[in-house]
């Protein structure tokens, strides 16, 4: 005897099973949960990004030598020839940018280099910092009310050009130290 046959070849086996009603609700839920949530931690990973790069910065110092090529064209700034104990730091944020940049140069090529930010010796205002606390803590600069013979100006441009906040040591006027920030917004 043979068993019998309960559907025959090409027949549809019954009606589909239909899943909970649940599923398609949880289903939906994830597809807009999940990339939410890797959105949500990108942007906590980028805000505190800053905060810790200036801690950073502030732990470690500025980093020695000259800014990159890159650097140099968007904030606008060389560096003198011959300049020594260079040193940089880069900052960035959705309202701006900032380069920071120290040097020690001859007082010759100081002032073809404040020329090429469009600005002179002369602008040099004795006794006067541009750079406020807040800024100089950044990369562990200080300008206090000390022995030494601080001269500065602030150089501003429109937007998209940089604007520049410089301020010179000028206590051995043949080998003066500067301080500049640009600082570029969008």
């Amino acid at each position: 005897m043979q068993p019998e046959q309960l559907t025959t070849p090409g027949e549809p086996l019954g009606p589909p099973r239909r899943a909970p009603r649940w599923v398609k609700p949880l289903i939906i839920f994830l597809l807009v949960a999940i990339p939410a949530g890797y959105l949500y931690i990108s942007a906590m990973q980028s805000r505190g990004g800053s905060e810790s790069k200036r801690e950073e910065a502030a732990q470690t110092g500025l980093e020695s030598g000259w800014p990159s090529r890159l650097q140099r064209r968007i904030y606008g700034m060389t560096v003198p020839p011959g300049a020594a104990y260079v040193a940089h730091y880069e900052t960035n944020s959705w309202k701006s940018s900032s380069l920071y940049l120290q040097f020690t140069t001859t007082g010759d090529r100081l002032d073809h280099w404040l020329e090429q930010l469009g600005t002179s010796s002369a602008e040099l205002q004795p006794g006067k910092v541009t750079i406020d606390k807040d800024e100089a803590d950044v990369v562990g600069w200080k300008f206090g009310p000390d022995d030494h013979h601080w001269r500065g100006t602030a150089v501003s441009h429109d937007k998209p050009e940089p604007n520049f906040e410089i301020v010179v040591n000028w206590d051995n006027p043949n080998r003066p130290r500067a301080y500049v920030i640009s600082t570029t917004t969008p």
